[in-house]
C-alpha cells in the first residue's frame, strides 16, 4: 500500500508540471541536451558541448542575450506598426468613414484602443515574463491546445504571408523607377523580394545587435519621411490650404452614412495599427523588461497615433478626398504635388520603410517559433541558438524558408484575408486571459497592475468589430476558422500523443542532431529569460503555467493511506 501511495504521489507531481495533456517539453529539452552532450562526447570535434546548459555550473552555457534596450524596443514597435500602409493606402479608413472628419476620429479612437490593448499586454508581459507574446500567454492561461492553435495559424499563414507581401512591396518600389511606363515583371519582383529576405535573415542570424541596429536605422528613416510629410502639411495650413479641415467641410459626407461602413472603417484602422504587440515576442531579450517593456509601449503607441493622424491631416491639405481615394500610392502623389524635383524621396521612403518592416517581422516571428519549440509545440531544433552568436538560427531559417515558399504561391492575398479575422480573434482571447488570470491567480506578482476597466473596454470594442466581421463576411471568417481548426489533429498527433513509434523518434533525433551540427546550435540555458536576476520564489511563480487540468483530477490521491 505504501508503495502504491508513493507511485501515485510521484505521478501527481509529474502531472502538475504538465501545462497540457502530454509530456513535459521542458524536461524533454533537458533530456535532449543530455543526449546531445553524450553524442558529442562520442563524436569528437563538437565544440558545442562546451557551451551546453549541461556543461556544469561554471557558467559555460549559452543563452539569448539581453541586447534590446529602450530605443531598440521602441524601434521594434514603431517599425512593425508603420509599414507601407500609411504611405501607400491610408484610404481604407477614409473610404468607409465617408468624410474627412470622421476618418480622423477613427484614426484617433483606434490609436487609443490600441494603447489600451498594449497596456493589457504590458501587464501580461511582466506577469508571465516569457518570450512568445500572446502565444505564451494563451498557452499558460487556457492550455496547450489553445496556445498551439495560435501558433499553428501564425506558422502556417500569418507571418509567412505578411513578410512575403511586405517584401514584394519593397521590391515593387525599388524596381518601379526602372519601369516608368509599365509594371515591373512579376518574376523580377519575387526575385528581389527573395534577395531581401535572404539578406535580412543573414543579418539576424549573424547578430542580435546588427538586427536591432538595422531596425533602429530604418525606423528612424521612416519617421523622418513621415515628419517631412507632416511638416509639408503644416506649411500648407500656414498658406491657408485647409479647406477639408474646416468643420463644415470635414464632416461633409461624400457617401451615404452607414453603420456597417463605419464599423469597417474602425476595422481598417485597427489593422493599420497591427504590430503593437510584437515587443512581447522578445521579452527575454529585453534589458530590464519590467521597466523597458511598459516604457517602450508608453512611448511608441502615442507616437504612432500622432504620426498617423497628422500624416492624414497633411494628405488632405494637398489632395481632395476624391483625389486621395483615386491614388494607388498616396505619399507618392503627395510628393509629386508638393516636392517637385524632390518627389523621388517618397518612393524611396516607402522602400526603406518596407525593408525595415521585413527585418522587424523576421526578428519577432522567429522568437515566436523559438518559444513554440521550447514548449514542445514545434520541432525541438527550433528552440536552439548558435553557440557563439546566441541567435536562434534554426527558427530564423524556418521563418525565411516558409516566407520564400509563400513567394512562389499566387494565393497570398487571399490567405491574408482569411486569417486576418483569426489574428484579431486571438488579441481578444489573450486580453480575456488577463481577466481569467486575475481571477485564478490573484496573488501572483504583478510589477504592473492596470485597472480591470482597461481590458473590459478593449474587449467591448473587440467584440463589436468581431461580430461585425462575422456578419459582413461570414464565408471568409468561416474559412479562416476552418484553417485554424486544421491544427487540432496536428496537436493531438504531434504534441499530445507521447508514445510515438520508436523508428519515428529515432528519425527525429537523427534529424535534430544533423541540424545541430549544420547550424552549430545548442539548447539555451533554462534561466535565459531571467538575465542576471536571481531565480526567486516570485519569479518561479510567474513562470509556472496557470493552466493545470490534471492537478485536481487525482487530488484525493495525495491523502496518506492508513
Amino acid at each position: 500500500m505504501k508503495t502504491l501511495t508513493f507511485i501515485k504521489k510521484k505521478r501527481l507531481r509529474e502531472e502538475r508540471e504538465v501545462p497540457f495533456g502530454g509530456g513535459n517539453p521542458m524536461r524533454k529539452m533537458e533530456k535532449g541536451a543530455r543526449h546531445r552532450n553524450n553524442t558529442e562526447k562520442n563524436h569528437p570535434g563538437g565544440s558545442e558541448s562546451e557551451a551546453s546548459p549541461e556543461s556544469g555550473s561554471g557558467g559555460g552555457g549559452v543563452a539569448l542575450k539581453k541586447e534590446i534596450g529602450l530605443v531598440s524596443a521602441c524601434g521594434i514597435i514603431v517599425g512593425n506598426i508603420i509599414g507601407s500602409g500609411i504611405f501607400v493606402s491610408p484610404k481604407g479608413v477614409l473610404e468607409n468613414a465617408g468624410s474627412v472628419g470622421l476618418a480622423l476620429i477613427v484614426w484617433i479612437v483606434t490609436g487609443l484602443i490600441t494603447a489600451v490593448g498594449a497596456l493589457c499586454y504590458a501587464e501580461l508581459g511582466v506577469t508571465i515574463p516569457k518570450s512568445g507574446g500572446d502565444y505564451s500567454y494563451v498557452k499558460d492561461i487556457f492550455g496547450g491546445l489553445a496556445g498551439f492553435l495560435r501558433l499553428w495559424i501564425a506558422v502556417l499563414v500569418i507571418y509567412p504571408t505578411n513578410q512575403a507581401v511586405i517584401a514584394l512591396t519593397f521590391s515593387n518600389y525599388v524596381l518601379q523607377p526602372l519601369f516608368p511606363t509599365c509594371f515591373p515583371p512579376e518574376s523580377g519582383l519575387r526575385l528581389l523580394a527573395a534577395i531581401c529576405l535572404l539578406l535580412l535573415t543573414w543579418v539576424n542570424c549573424a547578430s542580435v545587435r546588427w538586427a536591432t541596429r538595422v531596425q533602429d536605422i530604418f525606423t528612424a528613416g521612416k519617421l523622418l519621411a513621415l515628419a517631412l510629410i507632416i511638416i509639408m502639411g503644416v506649411v500648407q495650413i500656414c498658406k491657408g490650404e485647409y479647406f477639408w479641415l474646416e468643420p463644415k467641410n470635414a464632416f461633409e459626407n461624400f457617401q451615404e452614412p452607414d453603420i456597417g461602413l463605419i464599423a469597417l472603417a474602425f476595422l481598417q484602422g485597427s489593422f493599420a495599427y497591427g504590430g503593437w504587440n510584437f515587443l512581447n515576442y522578445v521579452t527575454e531579450e529585453l534589458v530590464d523588461p519590467y521597466k523597458n517593456l511598459p516604457r517602450a509601449i508608453f512611448i511608441s503607441i502615442p507616437l504612432v497615433t500622432f504620426v498617423y493622424v497628422f500624416a492624414n491631416v497633411a494628405y488632405v491639405t494637398a489632395m481632395s478626398p476624391q483625389e486621395l481615394l483615386a491614388s494607388n500610392a498616396v505619399a507618392v502623389t503627395f510628393g509629386e504635388k508638393l516636392l517637385g524635383v524632390m518627389a523621388w524621396i517618397m518612393p524611396i521612403s516607402v522602400a526603406l520603410s518596407t525593408f525595415g518592416g521585413v527585418n522587424g517581422s523576421l526578428f519577432t516571428s522567429s522568437r515566436l517559433f523559438f518559444a513554440g519549440a521550447r514548449e514542445g509545440h514545434l520541432p525541438s531544433v527550433l528552440a536552439m541558438i548558435h553557440v557563439k552568436r546566441c541567435t536562434p538560427i534554426p527558427a530564423l531559417l524556418f521563418t525565411c524558408i516558409s516566407t520564400l515558399l509563400m513567394l512562389v504561391t499566387s494565393d497570398m492575398y487571399t490567405l491574408i484575408n482569411y486569417v486576418g479575422f483569426i489574428n484579431y480573434l486571438f488579441y481578444g482571447v489573450t486580453i480575456a486571459g488577463q481577466i481569467v488570470l486575475r481571477w485564478k491567480k490573484p496573488d501572483i506578482p504583478r510589477p504592473i497592475k492596470i485597472n480591470l476597466l482597461f481590458p473590459i473596454i478593449y474587449l467591448l470594442f473587440w467584440a463589436f468589430l468581431l461580430i461585425f466581421s462575422l456578419w459582413s463576411e461570414p464565408v471568409v471568417c468561416g474559412i479562416g476558422l476552418a484553417i485554424m481548426l486544421t491544427g487540432v489533429p496536428v496537436y493531438f498527433l504531434g504534441v499530445y500523443w507521447q508514445h510515438k513509434p520508436k523508428c519515428f523518434n529515432n528519425f527525429i533525433e537523427s534529424l535534430t542532431l544533423v541540424s545541430q551540427k549544420m547550424c552549430v546550435v545548442v539548447y539555451p540555458k533554462m534561466e535565459a529569460g531571467l538575465g542576471k536576476e536571481e531565480i526567486n520564489g516570485d519569479t518561479e511563480e510567474q513562470r509556472r503555467p496557470i493552466y493545470q487540468p490534471t492537478a485536481s483530477k487525482d487530488k484525493d490521491s495525495e491523502q496518506p493511506q492508513p
